[in-house]
């Protein structure tokens, strides 16, 4: 026992990896996902982690976590202009995280560090890498399809696609079929020029990197792998779905999940429950709020319907609602603040996912196979939407605005017409897929090996005393 012990110790000398995630929700999760991944192939983890949205170490007790002080402002921490919060983020980390680089990397007493693996939209961590001569591994978060298209931005502006003009919202983009203007990854209602150079050092800082790491896998965006691999001079690595290796991991998420969510699923008919949430940043109307809720109640269909604190502008959480809206409906639905999203998805109640298709939501469920309906708010999401619906063929994207007749119509479609059994038959092709890719010879794994034995060969930076 312990020379087993022995031998375990000297496989994790010299391969120390610091990660070090964005701090949004969509985000932490596949890092952490990852970073267990990696412990499980002997990588030590040290993770790095602003005081905003700050991790709870005592989830993970095999990592080591160094906080560092980023400074936001009370205001700018909860402001709702992601991209002047991402680009913020970008200069004020600097300075403190490389203070906490320099520390770790002149610690003689610990083994050597392999990489740093950062998040893409953490572009300002390529030069601290390079000027520290440690390489640096990129996560990007989202999907191959979206990447495609950011980093097609400078043609696409070259082109007269971007900005984007009202009247051209349905023309074609004829350098990325099937998308249309309208389908762009863009954010409106902020500065465009700022979003475009969150844009260029996402793109330039992956392209700069040591390899990009992926939550996808090859059999679900293999001509977007194609792509990238002639366009980009570095080693990719789609090794997902993250989630389904099944090793123990903590939850990472930043809201109370209320299980009551489960027991509720438990006395429905299989099936049968549309399941909405939009994810932890979207905003809506209160307007677009009572749209939605009576397109759900008027589809006679039992729904869960994820409410997020915030999700109303203006709003706590159910206060526009009319008054016995949820007596009325007999039990029918369930409305709670915050979802363990993977359980109801693997619930065999849920037969649909209403989803603003953030790339984890996304993934997870084609991972369980779960036709969608998609309501993209911004950035990739509407790639990721058009994809769902128009490539994949595995979901109904919502495209005339909020709509209750249309929501109606948009769930009876998929819950109980021809079409929906057809986007459910597709689905659970992809999720057999999904479930390949991770099998012995499947091609994430294969990844995931080249990805151990790609960071085993970086120079590692060992600290030599002057």
């Amino acid at each position: 026992m312990e020379n087993q012990i022995d031998t375990q110790m000297q496989r994790r000398k010299g391969r120390r990896l610091v990660l070090f995630p964005l701090p949004f929700q969509g985000h932490i999760n596949p890092m952490l996902l990852l970073a267990t991944i990696l412990h499980s192939k002997g990588f030590s983890i040290t993770i790095i982690h602003t005081n905003f949205n700050s991790l709870n170490p005592s989830h993970y007790p095999n990592f080591t976590f160094h906080s560092i002080p980023e400074g936001l402002l009370e205001s700018e921490a909860s402001s709702s202009d992601l991209v002047a919060l991402i680009k913020l983020l970008n200069i004020k980390c600097t300075d403190p995280f490389r203070d906490c680089m320099d520390k770790l990397l002149s610690d003689a007493s610990e083994e050597p560090i392999s990489c740093l693996i950062s998040d893409s939209l953490f572009y300002f961590t390529q030069a601290v890498a390079e000027n520290l001569k440690l390489p640096r591994v990129v996560l990007r978060t989202g999907g191959l399809s979206s990447f495609v298209v950011f980093a097609a931005f400078p043609l696409l502006r070259e082109r007269g696609y971007l900005p984007i003009h009202d009247s051209q919202l349905e023309e074609l983009v004829a350098e990325l079929p099937p998308l249309k203007v309208k389908d762009l990854p863009v954010i409106s209602s902020v500065d465009s020029d700022s979003y475009y150079e969150i844009v260029a050092g996402m793109v330039n800082g992956s392209k700069a990197s040591s390899g990009i790491i992926w939550n996808s896998f090859e059999e679900l965006e293999q001509s977007e792998l194609n792509t990238l691999r002639q366009e980009f001079p570095i080693p990719i690595f789609p090794i997902g779905p993250f989630h389904k290796y099944h090793l123990t991991s903590s939850s990472s998420s930043l809201l109370a999940q209320d299980q009551s969510s489960i027991s509720w699923l438990d006395k429905q008919a299989p099936k049968s429950v549309i399941y909405a949430s939009f994810g932890s940043l979207a905003a809506l109307s209160e307007a677009q709020f009572l749209e939605i809720a009576w397109g759900l109640a008027n589809s006679n269909q039992p729904f869960l319907w994820v409410v997020r604190p915030g999700l109303v502008r203006g709003s706590e959480w159910l206060e526009p609602l009319p008054s016995g809206f949820l007596e009325t409906l007999n039990g029918r639905a369930h409305i709670i603040k915050w979802a363990p999203q993977l359980e109801v998805l693997a619930h065999p109640a849920v037969g649909a996912f209403w989803t603003h298709n953030g790339w984890n939501s996304t993934l997870e469920s084609i991972c369980e196979g779960v036709p969608m309906i998609c309501m993209p708010f911004f950035a990739d999401q509407k790639v990721n939407a058009k994809y769902v619906s128009q490539i994949w063929k595995v979901g109904l994207q919502l495209e005339n605005g909020l709509d209750r007749l249309e929501i109606e119509r948009y769930i009876k479609r998929l819950m109980v017409e021809k079409e929906g059994e057809e986007l459910r038959d597709r689905i659970s092709k992809l999720k057999e897929k999904a479930k390949f890719c991770l099998e012995q010879g499947g091609s994430s794994l294969q990844n995931l090996d080249s990805l151990v034995s790609h960071i085993s060969k970086l120079d590692s930076f060992i600290f030599q005393s002057q």
